[in-house]
């Protein structure tokens, strides 16, 4: 499946564990469920012009929920974490560190 950079990468993902990753070089994103490794790779490259390392897909699973009798489940989704090479940054991420 062919998707175009803008579809591959929805979301950054912002907590405190992904912004601790930052000075490592490590981004984390919110990326479409088909999306593979090299996708996302051309994606950040070509949205971000920096070089990538590499890239880990992690599957965060879907949680069960409840609120009183009612049930239900969070949806699961896919999160990519990428390392960028020596020296790059993203300026997207820097302006919200404290």
């Amino acid at each position: 499946m062919s998707l175009h950079p803008n579809e591959v990468l929805l979301a950054p993902v912002v907590s405190e564990k992904s912004y601790s990753l930052i000075e490592d070089r490590k981004y984390s994103f919110r990326v479409h469920p088909d999306a593979h490794k090299t996708q996302v790779r051309q994606a950040v490259e070509e949205l971000f012009s920096v070089k990538v390392e590499r890239v880990n897909i992690v599957k965060v699973q879907a949680k069960p929920k409840r609120r009183g009798l009612f049930r239900g489940t969070r949806p699961g989704w896919k999160k990519a974490i990428v390392q960028l090479r020596a020296g790059e940054r993203i300026e997207f991420f820097e302006g919200a560190q404290v």
